[in-house]
């Protein structure tokens, strides 16, 4: 059993009117946050077209703009419009390190992203991974499958397998979703960028995708403790490590540094928003802030 586990439910216990405040704040936000895409139905008011994606009515196909664009659009109204999101929630080892605050951090994140769907009478769907695919479900609406999904990830721990499926989880999320989503990829995103940056880019494609990364103030500047040995729980190399030099401290802070900038250049040439949570912060806000740029722009 995962040493974290009993935290995130004591804390998930003791935050629980906190978490159905926050949630009614991030819903408004959540559905004026200018992802335009997965909102229009089949309402009254004509707004626009856009490219057909598999599911659509094939009745709403706007025939003339397809006859001129030769592929199929379909008509886009302002009216009874849908919400559809889906989270991905990284559970790996790395998430896990110095005391679990990031794996915590993202665990409250998916929760309100999933209360808050479920406030705005939304579908969400989740996919629960570490080194292996622990749950599964597709988007559906209703108090059901939202306490199912809060269930899962107040369950939610970290195997002894290590790595991460976040690829496989990406693959899979693609084949479940049958109509435009909102995506939310939770991660601290410290693997290859090669095992992510397709699966997110393909989903781009047709969804809004929003990676957001968790971060901690260890990922940037450490204590100076003196030499310390230090343990990758991913790949389980070992390394003594100087943390009082400030030769060391510069080389840390740099590299986590180019780290983030590689990530955000790499999320946005495939399309993905991108937010960053530190432990520190109060998820909520960050969370509302995000949509509310987003509502801006």
């Amino acid at each position: 059993m995962n040493n974290f586990e009993p935290i995130f439910k004591k804390n998930l216990a003791s935050k629980s009117a906190l978490l159905k405040i926050s949630s009614v704040l991030l819903a408004t936000n959540l559905k004026t946050g200018g992802f335009r895409s997965i909102f229009e139905g089949n309402g009254i008011e004509f707004s626009s077209v856009r490219e057909y994606f598999p599911g659509d009515n094939v009745r709403a196909i706007d025939w003339n703009v397809t006859a001129r664009m030769g592929r199929a659009f379909v008509k886009q109204y302002e009216e009874d419009q849908e919400l559809n999101v889906f989270i991905l929630l990284d559970g790996s080892a790395s998430m896990h390190a110095l005391g679990g605050e990031k794996f915590l951090t993202a665990c409250w994140c998916a929760a309100l992203l999933s209360s808050a769907t479920h406030l705005r009478d939304g579908a969400v769907g989740a996919i629960l991974f570490d080194g292996e695919l622990r749950f599964c479900c597709p988007p559906i609406s209703g108090f059901a499958q939202n306490a199912l999904v809060l269930s899962k990830i107040d369950s939610f721990s970290n195997s002894v397998s290590r790595g991460t499926a976040i690829e496989g989880a990406l693959n899979l999320c693609a084949t479940l979703l049958n109509k435009r989503s909102l995506i939310f990829v939770i991660s601290d995103f410290r693997v290859n960028a090669d095992l992510w940056k397709n699966g997110v880019s393909f989903l781009a494609a047709k969804h809004d995708v929003v990676a957001i990364k968790i971060e901690e103030p260890f990922d940037f500047a450490l204590p100076h403790l003196g030499t310390l040995n230090f343990f990758d729980s991913e790949t389980l190399i070992s390394r003594v490590l100087p943390t009082s030099s400030s030769s060391f401290e510069k080389s840390w802070k740099k590299a986590a540094v180019e780290r983030a900038n590689f990530w955000r250049e790499t999320c946005a040439k495939n399309g993905v928003s991108t937010i960053e949570i530190n432990t520190k912060d109060d998820v909520c806000e960050s969370l509302s802030r995000f949509f509310a740029k987003r509502r801006r722009r």
